[in-house]
């Protein structure tokens, strides 16, 4: 397809893009992939151009691959800690001499560089949900330049893109591959959504056979999964929600096991800001770990996926996430290469 489409777009969710685009990506990013490798050199792409990075959350995998790519994309990337420069803040959070209007920020930071990244959940908006994607969203509406979104409390695109990528490598296709994204133990509640909620719709999006495991209580945006059922509707994949971790593995050929919170920690109106009801449901549920017995219910060559850091020995076991069928540094790598390709499309 032509490129032109992608230049000057924000990229805050695959929802906003089509599967041919997402192809698209896909295609590029193997080819800086196989650059990157033979060592043949692509700092042309965006020579001279400049990434605003907004760390609000910590970061290793979403800093270093964002820092590195625009280095061998020919650029460079600006880090912003909020705790360092006036916070960005939406209107009626502001605090005098402390925070900035996101607006004003915005419109400097297109006056200086190519697009702004932004990393922003969990705590920084007191686990309201939907509260950092609406602060993602209001820079994007000021700002000039493309937005990018490193992680909100709703989405991971970028994530989702490594992982489908990584499957695409792995078994040379989507089609009747069942892909199984599902909840796991961790002993800290404070989880966002945006990962599970991306991968199912990367996934369905793609066409696979998308099954979402998680015990009751961890259900998933209504919106986000209602998309994941047009997705299924439309690539010819299907999508289900199951309450059974076991049953849901058998003959997966992709296992995902990946803790997010409970809908009650989050502040009205979604949940009840109620932590320790969120707890409870935790702890019921402490059996939902991938082990090396729960793996064997898969498919013979179903492999392991994970967006890193995993909590070991809650949410998996070191011998699976060591073990052969692991693929999580695979995947970790293919972070710098999708938001290669999505850099160089929208920032030309």
């Amino acid at each position: 397809m032509r490129t032109e489409s992608f230049r000057g777009r924000d990229f805050i969710t695959l929802l906003e893009y089509s599967r041919e685009e997402v192809e698209t990506i896909l295609d590029l990013a193997l080819d800086l992939k196989r650059r990157f490798a033979a060592g043949e050199p692509h700092d042309h792409l965006l020579r001279a151009k400049t990434l605003f990075m907004i760390f609000y959350n910590q970061s290793l995998r979403t800093r270093n691959s964002f820092e590195a790519g625009m280095t061998q994309l020919g650029g460079h990337a600006h880090y912003l800690d909020p705790e360092k420069i006036y916070t960005p803040a939406l209107p009626g959070r502001e605090v005098a001499y402390t925070t900035e209007r996101v607006s004003d920020v915005a419109r400097v930071l297109s006056r200086m560089g190519h697009a702004i990244a932004i990393r922003c959940y969990g705590d920084p908006v007191d686990w309201i949900y939907g509260g950092a994607n609406e602060i993602i969203r209001n820079f994007a509406y000021w700002a000039d330049i493309p937005v990018l979104n490193m992680e909100d409390d709703k989405y991971h695109p970028f994530q989702a893109l490594a992982d489908i990528l990584t499957v695409q490598e792995k078994f040379g296709t989507f089609k009747r591959v069942k892909f199984v994204m599902s909840w796991a133990y961790s002993p800290s509640v404070h989880k966002p959504r945006a990962v599970p909620q991306s991968a199912i719709i990367a996934a369905t999006l793609m066409g696979m056979d998308v099954v979402l495991a998680h015990p009751k209580g961890m259900e998933l945006d209504e919106e986000v999964l209602g998309a994941c059922q047009k997705n299924a509707q439309s690539y010819g994949g299907s999508f289900q929600i199951v309450n059974e971790f076991e049953e849901a593995l058998k003959g997966a050929q992709v296992v995902y096991p990946k803790s997010w919170t409970a809908v009650p920690l989050f502040k009205p109106p979604v949940g009840e800001d109620n932590p320790d009801k969120a707890k409870e449901i935790f702890e019921a549920n402490k059996d939902w770990i991938c082990d090396k017995e729960r793996l064997a219910l898969a498919d013979e060559g179903a492999i392991y996926l994970h967006c890193l850091p995993a909590d070991r020995g809650f949410e998996v076991t070191d011998e699976v996430i060591d073990g052969p069928q692991s693929v999580v540094f695979d995947e970790a790598e293919n972070r710098l290469h999708v938001q290669k390709a999505v850099m160089a499309l929208t920032m030309r």
